[in-house]
């Protein structure tokens, strides 16, 4: 891996406040593609889905399964729109760097953005806030606060460091497949570029992991999107 990530240092004139920029572009490209997903998914409705409609609504049938084996699916149907967005935005974020990886005067611009713990941590620390968020609507301030304390009060500073926890396991996990499949594909692309001996060394085994970095992408994908819906269950439930 000879290339370097393109950076905007002090942005805006701002000591410190530096920029990704590829990581900026992928999370536009991948918001952009889910959005161009999701309204093509809604146009043209069917009462007999076919095509991609067919597959769009497989998907939410596989996200209300993931919800209803974690809560009761009448306090959980309000996270749907939750889980659909980070299922999808998340599989075709890691989608992106398995297709291609661009690299322009050795800087990398296309990648997975998923490949980036700043945005893998992010999100767990948006979920993870969301979760207290609704815990509270839910449950109210007062009560919701007690559940800190039980089941013996001694154990509250634990739950305060589980909440940590939580938001780096979840985020480093994503982070870390998706990372790790990237560095093995651009190896073994430029053994590939190496000469006519490396393309025939590489050319199958990039071509065997890039099948199973799609297989990594989904189930990462299925397991942000189910330890969401646990720990939501987890803030809302009565029982905790």
């Amino acid at each position: 891996m000879d290339h370097e990530s393109p950076m905007w240092l002090d942005a805006f004139g701002i000591p410190g406040l530096d920029f990704n920029l590829s990581t900026v572009l992928m999370m536009l490209v991948a918001s952009t593609l889910v959005f161009i997903i999701g309204v093509a998914a809604s146009r043209q409705l069917q009462r007999k889905p076919t095509g991609f409609q067919n597959f769009m609504e497989w998907i939410i049938e596989f996200v209300r399964g993931i919800i209803g084996s974690t809560m009761e699916y009448e306090k959980g149907k309000r996270f749907m729109s939750l889980g659909l967005t980070l299922f999808t935005y998340i599989l075709v974020a890691n989608m992106l760097g398995v297709m291609m990886m661009v690299v322009v005067d050795h800087e990398l611009w296309w990648k997975s953005p998923t490949a980036d713990a700043g945005v893998t941590l992010t999100l767990a620390t948006m979920v993870v806030i969301l979760t207290h968020y609704y815990g509270v609507k839910m449950k109210g301030a007062k009560e919701y606060g007690k559940d800190f304390f039980k089941p013996l009060p001694f154990l509250f500073p634990l739950k305060i460091i589980e909440e940590f926890a939580n938001t780096l396991t979840l985020g480093l996990r994503l982070f870390g497949n998706i990372y790790a499949g990237e560095i093995l594909l651009s190896l073994l692309a430029g053994l590939i570029a190496g000469g006519v001996l490396g393309a025939l060394g590489g050319f199958i085994p990039m071509l065997a992991w890039q099948g199973f970095s799609i297989f990594i992408g989904v189930i990462q994908a299925f397991i942000f999107t189910m330890l969401t819906m646990v720990y939501m269950s987890h803030k809302i439930s009565e029982d905790h």
